[in-house]
């Protein structure tokens, strides 16, 4: 049987998504011999985001112009893409600052009234990725195949929504164990 070619994805969130992903400890040994794992940043050091990636799951909410580059991207690359987080299925943390209307007066209060030894305005192109006006969690940009919620989910969820991929099912999304938030 061919290996699943599986990837992760890390866009505006905090990462630990990825730390419960790490979590699975032992299985990921198991997991190892049934998926390459073709981009992540805990698995691999892949630039690029491959062609022909079976399964990703996409750590983070959309927030600037390098996410949205990058998520068009996997979409377009992906058969199965799962939204891994309350990050990447609501937003979560990052869209709080969707309540500071537009990018001008978020840079100004980070950068500006909070800085502390030469206030000012990151202006680097190629460097740091504009900001889009509002954060958006995964599906309102792309369509998403599947919701894993938590923050993080746990890796026993993890588990439990991945074994069910890896044979090429559907993942059983019901009850509180697979679809609390938080």
């Amino acid at each position: 049987m061919d290996k699943i070619r599986f990837a992760t994805v890390w866009l505006a969130g905090c990462s630990g998504c990825h730390m419960s992903f790490l979590d699975l400890d032992e299985w990921l040994i198991d997991l190892a011999e049934k998926v390459d794992v073709v981009y992540s940043p805990v698995g691999s050091d892949i630039k690029e985001y491959p062609e022909n990636v079976d399964v990703c799951f996409v750590e983070g909410a959309i927030a600037n112009e390098e996410n949205l580059e990058l998520i068009l991207k996997v979409r377009e690359r992906t058969k199965f893409l799962v939204s891994f987080g309350d990050c990447a299925v609501t937003a979560n943390v990052p869209a709080m600052r969707n309540m500071i209307k537009g990018t001008d007066p978020v840079l100004r209060r980070c950068y500006l009234e909070l800085g502390d030894i030469t206030p000012q305005l990151p202006n680097f192109p190629g460097i740091v990725p504009e900001l889009l006006d509002k954060v958006r969690p995964v599906h309102e940009v792309i369509k998403v195949d599947m919701f894993l919620p938590g923050c993080p989910p746990s890796a026993p969820r993890i588990q439990a929504a991945l074994e069910p991929l890896l044979r090429g099912e559907q993942p059983v999304m019901e009850g509180r164990e697979m679809l609390k938030f938080g």
